[in-house]
């Protein structure tokens, strides 16, 4: 739908699309018919017919043009808007309908391919906190500072999930999406051969490269992969590949690793790798990039009080887990775990952590701050009591399932949560999200590493445990039962 609007620089036209009920896109176009580039796209509340929204698009010159509306929150807007009481079809996105334009049995495989690839880059990740101690035996350094093999690809991911968006430009996201499959295939062989930890480093750098532009683009373009009413299932089945990659990957790495030894499942995991690749290759479409992302959709999205804390909380949620599951195996070492038993506690961690993804995957959108309350939690306990009951490994299991059932629903919570917290800028919110999250496990599993060299393993499942009660509180923050989160969120 075309209207008229008057700007600075003389007529302009609004093209006005409803996509999906909720989220209004505002494009404009130059008086010859040529877009200006400028596009605003955001979810809105408050513009409950047409005369409101007519009258949005004439101030846009106003409002939009100096950047000083205030962010329209999301609310359920009826698919045909009236003009004079008369109901006016509304066209979808264009861009959306072309990408959804693939039968539903193609547009899931993509999705499954997409999960593949995190499948594969989550077990790479995760592949040394089963092996640390032989990977620290036989290249000669201190478990604290094989922990670096986990901190290394968290820091390089944190720079490089905003810096490739950035860079990124226009390019297709199904070529970028293949590179990064390729770096991670290149990551796995480097690791596989290393002569010396420091090349070791090396390998895990090149797979932090991959990882965080890999993520990024994952969780922003899950929606556009199937229709939007699937967005949700799609995400979580893209986040099941880090589940089911603890059920079958790390456990399946340190198997491997007993069988031979750490270098054949770094092999393992580089043909993975290419099967992930294989797969992207034959079922991804073509993902036209919608819009550039500019630095100043990052520090716009910081500056806004709710998404800043919400980054915070993530923070925090994610350095609890990592800053004591990258210390997970020497700990159950420690207490009369063999290797085939530890193999078979990481196994059932990931077992129950894929089915708790699925579980909370039905109903969080509508339970989203209960259900993450509760989760972290969870997790709280099982951290703190696992070196209260070290005694019994039929305790120390129960804690780490229980820990296992929590962290299976955190990254889908979470990743929804920072959805709400950003719904006018997706891209540039995923990838602050990613960000965030690989500066998490960097830090925690760095800190968890000094903690485990200066005072020993059980100490860095109690910095887990307080980090996690920092989290609730962050949680708590946003106010207990609130019927309109996502109101909350965005502002």
């Amino acid at each position: 739908m075309l209207e008229k609007g008057g700007s600075v620089n003389g007529p302009h036209f609004y093209f006005i699309t409803v996509i999906k009920n909720k989220t209004v896109l505002v494009t404009s176009i130059g008086k010859t018919g040529d877009e200006t580039g400028r596009t605003w796209h955001f979810t809105a509340a408050g513009i409950t017919g047409w005369r409101r929204l007519h009258a949005f698009t004439h101030n846009r010159s106003k409002a939009l043009g100096r950047r000083r509306v205030k962010q329209i929150q999301e609310f359920s807007m009826e698919k045909n808007i009236a003009v004079n009481n008369a109901p006016v079809k509304v066209p979808h996105d264009p861009l959306s309908a072309a990408e959804n334009a693939a039968s539903p049995l193609r547009s899931w495989l993509s999705v499954v391919a997409v999960a593949t690839g995190a499948f594969a880059f989550v077990t790479t990740e995760f592949l040394p906190v089963g092996l640390l101690p032989q990977i620290a035996h036989d290249l000669g350094v201190s478990p604290g500072t094989a922990g670096l093999m986990v901190t290394t690809p968290g820091v390089v991911a944190a720079i490089s999930a905003p810096g490739l968006m950035l860079g990124a430009g226009r390019i297709n996201r199904r070529f970028i999406l293949l590179m990064l499959s390729v770096l991670l295939l290149a990551s796995n062989l480097v690791s596989a051969f290393a002569p010396s930890f420091g090349v070791m480093l090396l390998g895990r750098a090149l797979l932090g490269a991959a990882l965080g532009g890999f993520w990024t683009l994952a969780l922003a373009t899950a929606g556009r992969l199937v229709r939007q009413e699937h967005a949700a299932k799609a995400t979580a089945m893209i986040l099941s590949g880090v589940t089911f990659a603890t059920v079958i990957g790390v456990p399946l790495g340190t198997f491997i690793s007993g069988l031979s030894s750490w270098r054949a499942s770094f092999i393992a995991t580089g043909i993975l790798a290419a099967l992930a690749l294989a797969a992207q290759t034959l079922l991804l479409p073509s993902l036209p990039s919608k819009a550039a992302i500019r630095f100043r959709d990052l520090t716009t999205l910081v500056s806004r009080r709710n998404p800043r804390k919400s980054l915070l909380m993530v923070a925090l949620v994610f350095g609890a887990h990592f800053s004591s599951y990258t210390y997970i195996a020497p700990f159950l070492g420690q207490n009369g775990f063999s290797l085939t038993l530890i193999t078979s506690v990481l196994l059932a961690f990931g077992f129950v952590g894929f089915v708790s993804n699925l579980v909370i995957s039905a109903f969080v959108t509508r339970h989203l701050q209960a259900s993450l309350f509760g989760v972290v939690a969870l997790l709280m306990v099982a951290l703190f009591a696992m070196p209260l009951v070290h005694a019994s490994q039929l305790g120390v299991t129960a804690m780490v399932i229980a820990w296992g059932v929590a962290f299976g629903a955190i990254p889908l919570c979470l990743s929804i949560w920072l959805q709400l917290s950003s719904p006018d800028l997706p891209e540039a919110g995923s990838a602050l999200f990613v960000s965030i999250v690989q500066v998490a496990i960097a830090v925690g599993s760095f800190v968890g590493g000094v903690v485990v060299d200066a005072m020993g393993i059980p100490s860095t499942l109690w910095l887990g445990s307080a980090l996690g009660l920092l989290g609730l509180i962050a949680i708590a923050s946003f106010g207990m039962g609130n019927k309109k989160l996502d109101e909350i969120l965005s502002k």
